[in-house]
């Protein structure tokens, strides 16, 4: 049964998900949506307009991405002002995740105006249905550094956190990336998806080693990947002594070379103590080497 269509759409912003492969996978409500709206503000208006051109979508498109978003965003919020209706996409799956977007709606908030959002596709759910993993929880932690020596930073920051890890990640760094987070996390259960929900759909389950030695024997893969990782065992989640902060900070102050205050930064976060006590213990260390 068809969706009934609203006579009218209110003003405001609407944040609609887009397919992110297969285009039969965009809602009846984001279809009923943008052909209602003014304006549909997109990262790419050319790979927008595949899909207004497919489903007869009218309305006007404006770019808005990271490179201009501070020029545009006062020009959307000015459309607001004047009443009209703006749908926000992305070039592929829901706005927001891991594009631009954030700061549009924190102002439209800011502002009083009328937000909501018209969900859907999204790589990273899609991904973890698909692993096979636990997903009672998890943790979104998007793209990572590009280099190696700040990639395992941030996988320390997560080393710990009693879920399933969700990961973003391109074609040419996807061995690298693998091979850093057998390292840093552990030989652990993961997969890789990718292309998903299209024709060539692709999802390898096997641990990080596995994964890690099959794309450096076999090159970069093709198209969109999510990498998916296992919790950590629980008897590997590490308890956080006097003893255990004072070896990671000095780990991170002695042996990465980070300032006391980023080196507390990143215990904290770690850990879960609160940065002000790490920070009181990073001191006194630093003052012990003098």
């Amino acid at each position: 049964m068809p969706l009934k269509s609203e006579s009218e759409l209110a003003a405001g912003l609407y944040i609609v998900a887009t397919p992110i492969g297969n285009l039969g996978d965009i809602s009846l409500r984001a279809l009923d949506t943008l052909r209602k709206v003014d304006v549909v503000a997109c990262e790419d208006t050319r790979e927008a307009g595949k899909l207004t051109s497919i489903y007869e979508i009218e309305a006007d498109k404006i770019p808005y991405h990271d490179h201009n978003a501070a020029e545009m965003r006062p020009k959307i919020i000015s459309m607001l002002r004047d009443g009209k209706r703006v749908a926000l996409i992305s070039d592929a799956g829901m706005p927001l995740v891991s594009d631009p977007g954030y700061k549009l709606v924190e102002n439209c908030i800011a502002e009083g105006f009328h937000v909501t959002c018209v969900p859907g596709a999204t790589a990273s759910l899609a991904a973890l249905v698909l692993s096979g993993l636990p997903s009672d929880r998890f943790l979104f932690a998007g793209f990572l550094p590009t280099k190696s020596a700040a990639r395992r930073a941030a996988l320390s920051e997560v080393k710990y956190v009693p879920a399933t890890l969700i990961f973003y990640e391109t074609a040419p760094r996807l061995a690298e990336s693998l091979g850093d987070m057998k390292e840093i996390l552990g030989d652990r259960a993961a997969a890789v998806c990718r292309e998903l929900t299209k024709k060539f759909e692709e999802t390898r389950r096997a641990t990080l080693s596995q994964l890690a030695a099959h794309y450096e024997n076999n090159g970069a893969p093709k198209g969109e990947i999510v990498v998916v990782v296992a919790p950590p065992a629980a008897d590997a989640v590490e308890q956080w002594t006097e003893e255990t902060v004072d070896r990671a900070l000095a780990k991170m102050m002695d042996g990465e070379g980070m300032s006391v205050k980023d080196a507390s930064a990143f215990v904290a976060a770690q850990s879960g103590l609160k940065k002000s006590g790490v920070y009181q213990r990073a001191l006194l260390l630093r003052n012990r080497k003098k």
